[in-house]
């Protein structure tokens, strides 16, 4: 009897406590759910064991990487409607611990008991399934040492650079962009670049430090647009080589140079400016203050940070934060998120006066769903550059942070910060961003 859909829908809606907002289709064939919208296919029964094993958003992603579970329609409506039960649900009431809300307290309830014992047993749970392999990093000791942090930052970006090329495009830029209406993703990322060196106030012979310097692309414009000494740094050897062949490839090897190299190993300076563009997310609150410190010392009086840094939104117990189980284990391994409020904080602790803030939170959804484009586009090439389960962690994830954005879950903001000389002056504009042109 082909019945698995329908009752799953109706244990959902029992654990829920509301309608199931997609229609799912079971492994035995069955559908249930409302029509017109996108379908959420458990291929494999071991879908549901992924979820009952792991609970929340990991199982699910373990479910998604695996293959087990898949989507027709559209993903990001998908995610938009699944998203109000995993993200959006109402918090607490005044006085109630969160913890009421979890699973012990669920299961004081005897129709949600009866309702976990038959998926126990529509799932046939034993036993536990492996995590997709060779997908998870497996790691151990301190976050954010030296060598941990060469360790996450391979595991991210060492994948390939055929990869990114088919879901960056040619600009290479791993960072949001800057929109303009109409405009495309080359033109948005070639402005984000120049906005950067603008509010830096490059001017030719200048020296720049491009922190997290990724493939290239920020040193390069630098260099070729504004005639400036550009040092970059990466931990990622594939960046580091690829970036170089750029550099070559223009005929800029006397203005750009590019390591492999930890911030904390930059050793000389001064500089007169800094870009840190989508860095700072993999340094770790409890390395935040060494590098805003490092970064400070490697300035000259009067020297220009720009940190372009993604933002979550403050938890009402700061404590209580913990870093996302998918993110860490697939995309970014040791990855940690700050409200904006405790990065400006940091660096002003570290000498800097913060001169401008810039929310862009609204390009980075847009830039977001512009690589998911790209990546369903060439998906077969992605597959075959990398693999099945490693295309589909990157589709989630950027489909996923595309609606974070939309939805104010994540923020992204440029700080322009000065290391400011003797005089009162900081070389800024009397009148705020009229950046030079």
């Amino acid at each position: 009897m082909n019945d698995a859909a329908p009752r799953l829908a109706a244990l959902a809606e029992t654990l829920l406590g509301a309608p199931l907002p997609v229609r799912i289709r079971a492994w035995d064939g069955s559908e249930a759910g409302p029509l017109g919208g996108p379908t959420l296919v458990l291929n494999h029964r071991r879908a549901l064991r992924r979820i009952l094993w792991k609970p929340g958003e990991l199982g699910l992603a373990r479910a998604w990487v695996a293959g087990d579970l898949t989507v027709e329609g559209d993903l990001f409506d998908l995610l938009d409607r699944v998203g109000g039960l995993l993200w959006e649900r109402d918090p607490a009431a005044p006085g109630q611990d969160a913890g009421s809300r979890g699973p012990a307290a669920l299961l004081r309830d005897p129709a949600a008991r009866a309702a976990v014992r038959s998926l126990v047993g529509l799932a046939r749970p034993w036993p536990a399934p492996a995590p997709p392999p060779e997908e998870a990093l497996r790691r151990g000791g301190a976050r954010h040492t030296k060598g941990s942090d060469r360790q996450a930052i391979s595991h991210h970006y060492d994948v390939g650079n055929a990869f990114y090329e088919r879901v960056l495009g040619p600009s290479m830029v791993y960072s949001c962009a800057y929109w303009s209406p109409g405009g495309s993703l080359e033109d948005a990322q070639r402005d984000k670049l120049d906005l950067v060196c603008r509010k830096l106030a490059l001017r030719p012979g200048d020296r720049l430090l491009d922190v997290g310097c990724g493939w290239g692309s920020m040193a390069l414009h630098a260099a070729r647009e504004y005639g400036v000494r550009v040092t970059g740094i990466t931990l990622s050897r594939e960046q580091a080589a690829y970036a170089r062949k750029r550099v070559a490839e223009e005929g800029l090897a006397d203005l750009v140079e590019i390591r492999v190299q930890d911030y904390r190993d930059v050793k000389d300076g001064p500089y007169d400016a800094i870009s840190s563009i989508g860095m700072a997310e993999h340094v770790g609150a409890e390395r935040y203050r060494t590098y805003a410190q490092s970064l400070y010392g490697l300035l000259r009086p009067g020297g220009r940070l720009l940190n372009h840094q993604i933002a979550r939104r403050p938890e009402p117990d700061e404590e209580a934060y913990r870093i996302d189980e998918f993110i860490d284990a697939y995309v970014f391994p040791d990855g940690e998120l700050s409200p904006v409020g405790t990065t400006v904080g940091e660096l002003e602790r570290a000498g800097f006066e913060v001169r401008d803030v810039e929310a862009l939170r609204e390009h980075y959804a847009l830039t977001l769903r512009a690589w998911v484009a790209r990546l369903e586009e060439h998906w077969e090439e992605a597959v075959r550059l990398t693999s099945p389960g490693r295309a589909r962690v990157w589709q989630l994830y950027m489909a996923a942070s595309a609606l974070g954005f939309e939805h104010n879950r994540l923020g992204v903001n440029q700080v322009l910060a000065v290391r400011t000389g003797p005089r009162s002056g900081s070389g800024m504009p009397l009148r705020a961003r009229e950046w030079p042109a």
